[in-house]
């Protein structure tokens, strides 16, 4: 697999490259350099998740890893179910919450540890990323203990629900938490400047465990393909999928699955009042400004990373942007959403929440819409009781944690105090 860097189109690397770099020179996100198709017949989409998982992953990567490795990551890696399950009549949810950290960030970064794991070898490396929330856990699980591999996670002070905290910043070992006095994209800016210092990256091995990784990636693209197979036949072609966008890496992933021949008919971008993408696609001006703290915490974001990345791919594949829909949903809608979610017989959690309303809005006759559960309720327990006025019980991996006590320390908003962290830590 060879992939391109989007701001050095000249900087070429293969997949294991990318995947220990994470980024290429000037930041550029790495880029496939070219999209395979997929022969969707019947058998493909009457076989099971796992083995519909290989051929997915396998049309990009087993030219260099071989079909046999890709088989064993994918086998290794998904080990949790994914329902596609009836919200109401017209939407029905894909929920990617039931690995080990409980959000749909366990599919990406349990792949990408194994295969960093593959392509690293014994090189020492140390996996630096920033989380609004559940990119932190999943990256944790899923290294935690892994020989020769360090972990620093950055998050910002007070910008997650305790629980999201719980899952990460209470692991130690090689797992090493940071709280910001800052914004997410505080975070982000600081985990950037760390891979533009070459003397830096080179002397502890970083690399990226965020969705800017292409491993991490690839792996979120399967799950469309999950939905779709689970949707009645006859509704698959007309299916708009809604995404919960902050860093827009999900939405990315779904855009691969179309580019592949995927048969979705749309997507929607549902954001909060982190409406960037929004605005941009209204005005055709990227102003990202201050971030707003809000319910659904983790799209709390208003410089996305992947969106050059969507940006190459609809300028490659010959798609007008203007047929990308995006909503922005305010936390009045996001509240009144879950409680008629609920009303309905479905308990969901604010992200969820937001996509499902910007479905209600979007949905046209005759089509249908899958929105994503990106995480458990329970991970957003106070917001979910507060609003719907019940007891949420917790799932045992939260209520293992509940009560441990945080690990993290805490730093300023300022690459140079990360540059000193990592020397004084690791």
């Amino acid at each position: 697999m060879e992939l391109y860097n989007l701001k050095q189109p000249g900087e070429r690397v293969n997949f294991a490259e990318a995947v220990k770099r994470g980024l290429g020179q000037e930041q550029g996100l790495f880029f496939p350099a070219s999209i395979p198709t997929l022969p969707l017949d019947e058998a493909f989409w009457q076989s099971d998740f796992l083995t519909r998982a290989e051929q997915v992953l396998g049309a990009f990567l087993a030219d260099e890893l071989g079909q046999e490795t890709v088989s064993a990551l994918v086998r290794d890696a998904f080990q949790f179910p994914l329902p596609l399950v009836p919200a109401n009549e017209q939407q029905y949810c894909l929920e990617l919450f039931h690995g080990p950290t409980l959000a749909f960030k366990d599919f990406g970064a349990r792949f990408l540890a194994r295969t960093l794991s593959l392509v690293a070898r014994d090189t020492p490396m140390t996996i630096l990323t920033a989380t609004s929330g559940d990119t932190g856990a999943a990256v944790a699980d899923a290294f935690f203990g892994l020989p020769n591999i360090q972990v620093v996670v950055l998050y910002p002070d007070g910008g997650i629900s305790e629980l999201q905290e719980k899952l990460f910043c209470t692991l130690g070992e090689n797992i090493h938490t940071v709280a910001v006095k800052g914004s997410f994209d505080d975070c982000q800016a600081m985990v950037k400047a760390a891979f533009s210092d070459a003397e830096l990256k080179a002397e502890y091995g970083l690399t990226s465990a965020n969705s800017i990784n292409i491993a991490r990636l690839l792996a979120q693209v399967v799950y469309y393909f999950e939905a779709l197979a689970q949707l009645p036949e006859e509704e698959r072609e007309q299916a708009v999928f809604a995404v919960p966008s902050g860093n827009f890496g999900n939405l990315t992933a779904g855009l691969l699955a179309k580019a592949m021949g995927a048969p979705i008919k749309r997507f929607v971008a549902a954001t909060n009042s982190n409406d960037t993408v929004p605005r941009y696609l209204q005005s055709g001006q990227w102003l990202p400004g201050p971030v707003h703290a809000t319910l659904s915490n983790a799209m709390d974001v208003t410089s996305p990373n992947n969106w050059p990345r969507v940006e190459a791919l609809f300028e490659r594949q010959h798609w007008p942007l203007s047929e990308l829909a995006a909503e922005r949903v305010s936390e009045p809608q996001t509240e009144a959403r879950l409680k008629a979610m609920y009303g309905e017989g479905y308990l969901s959690e604010p992200h969820a929440a937001v996509a499902s309303e910007a479905l209600v809005r979007q949905l046209q006759q005759g089509e249908v819409g899958v929105f994503l559960g990106t995480a458990h309720p329970a991970k957003f327990q106070g917001a979910v009781e507060q609003v719907l006025d019940i007891e949420l019980p917790l799932p045992e991996a939260l209520a293992a944690v509940q009560n441990k006590a945080i690990l993290s320390e805490s730093l300023v908003g300022e690459a140079d105090a990360l540059k000193a962290y990592l020397r004084d830590r690791l």
